[in-house]
Formats: structure tokens, sequence, C-alpha cells
């Protein structure tokens, strides 16, 4: 079919199918116009819930480490100018005091603020140990003092200065392997470590490594 009419009516068509296409194309954009406008209004509160979520977290875990910190807190026993009495497997006496001192709740161990220990407590001879801080394990029976640690023997006057000092409150044994200085009226002596047995009536001193046991020794007072 030609002619003036066939023409005219694949160019109707065409045009149809133009229109058809710019108003699918219109209909698309329009909708996208649409999720875009509904994305404008979604994303500012996506973001407000998230950030709010984001700082809640944060608040919670403030609060819940506070209150953490306290039930620990509560659970902790502290004690002011204590005093432990207590004898070794001899009968020996022993005092342990302290400026204050702190019961771990988890280990049962009593971390010590300025502690004092008195072993033979009421004999003829006192040994007094004294440090800056320290740890008494009740249930070990055991002792650890330091650093600074002072060592007086109230009988010989010997003062031994070391950085820790290990006590078990079972034999009354005092031990340490950090290095000693001991000073008394013979003189005065220099080791790796050092024990201490019999309450402070005998002392053992050991060299350890390439540090040998030095020492000078007072002629005077040795031959009195």
């Amino acid at each position: 079919m030609s002619g003036p009419d066939a023409d005219k009516e694949r160019q109707q068509t065409m045009i149809s199918a133009d229109e058809v296409r710019v108003a699918q194309a219109g209909e698309r954009y329009r909708a996208r116009s649409r999720r875009i406008q509904r994305l404008r209004r979604i994303l500012p509160i996506i973001i407000l819930v998230i950030a709010g979520s984001t700082l809640t977290w944060v608040v919670f875990r403030t609060v819940m480490s506070g209150v953490e910190r306290r039930a620990n807190e509560s659970r902790e026993l502290r004690l002011d100018n204590p005093q432990f009495h207590g004898q070794d497997e001899q009968g020996r006496s022993f005092l342990i005091g302290a400026k204050g001192a702190i019961r771990n709740p988890d280990t049962g161990q009593y971390v010590l603020v300025g502690p004092v220990l008195r072993l033979n407590l009421g004999g003829k001879k006192v040994t007094e140990l004294t440090a800056d801080g320290g740890t008494y394990d009740e249930e070990r029976r055991s002792i650890i003092i330091g650093p600074n640690v002072r060592i007086i023997d109230g009988e010989s006057g010997f003062t031994l200065n070391t950085p820790q000092a290990v006590i078990d409150t079972r034999t009354g044994i005092v031990t340490g392997d950090k290095g000693v200085e001991g000073t008394s009226p013979l003189g005065t002596i220099k080791a790796s470590a050092y024990a201490i047995h019999d309450q402070g009536k005998r002392v053992e001193f050991l060299g350890q490594g390439e540090q040998k046991i030095s020492g000078t020794i007072n002629p005077a007072e040795s031959g009195r």
C-alpha cells in the first residue's frame, strides 16, 4: 500500500510510538523522582537512628562500667591500720601490721600499704621488716613485701636493705634474690641473694652468676 494516505498513516504511527516512549520515560523519571524524594526524607531519619543508637550504646557501656566498678569496689574489704597475728610451725609468734590493706575478693589476697612485720614477738629478740608495699596471701601463708625493704635485727643491730623480701609464715624463713646490702657493728656485706633462718638467728648470703659476695670487716668491733 503506497501513496499519500500510506505515508500519512506511517507518520502517525511513528508519532504515536514516540509519544508512548516519551510518556514511559516521563513515568520512569517521575517514579525515580518519587524514590529520591522518599530517600531524602528517610535518610536523615536513618542517620539519626544510627547516631542515636551509637550514643545510646556509649552511654550504656559507660553506665555499666561505672556499675561494675562500684560493684567491685563494694566487694573489696578495706582496712585501716590492720594487724594480723599468727604463729609459725614451731609456735613462734609473728605480727603483720600496715597503714592500710585492701582484700582482693577474687584472689583473697591483701594488698598492704606500708607493711611492718615483726618476727618472734614477745621474745628476747625481735626481727622487724618494713617496706613501701606488699601482698599477704593468707591461704598460702606467704608475704611478699617491697620495694625499699629494711630488715632490722633488734639484738645485734644488723640491718639489711633489699628491694624485696618473701616471708613464709609457716616456717618463718625470709628470702630474697634481688640483691641485698647489710651493715652491722662488725662491718658491711653485699650479696645477690639471702635467707634468714630461725627468726633472725642465722643469716645466709649467696652469690649468683657474676655477682659475688663482698664485704668489709671492722677490726675494732670484731676484736671485742
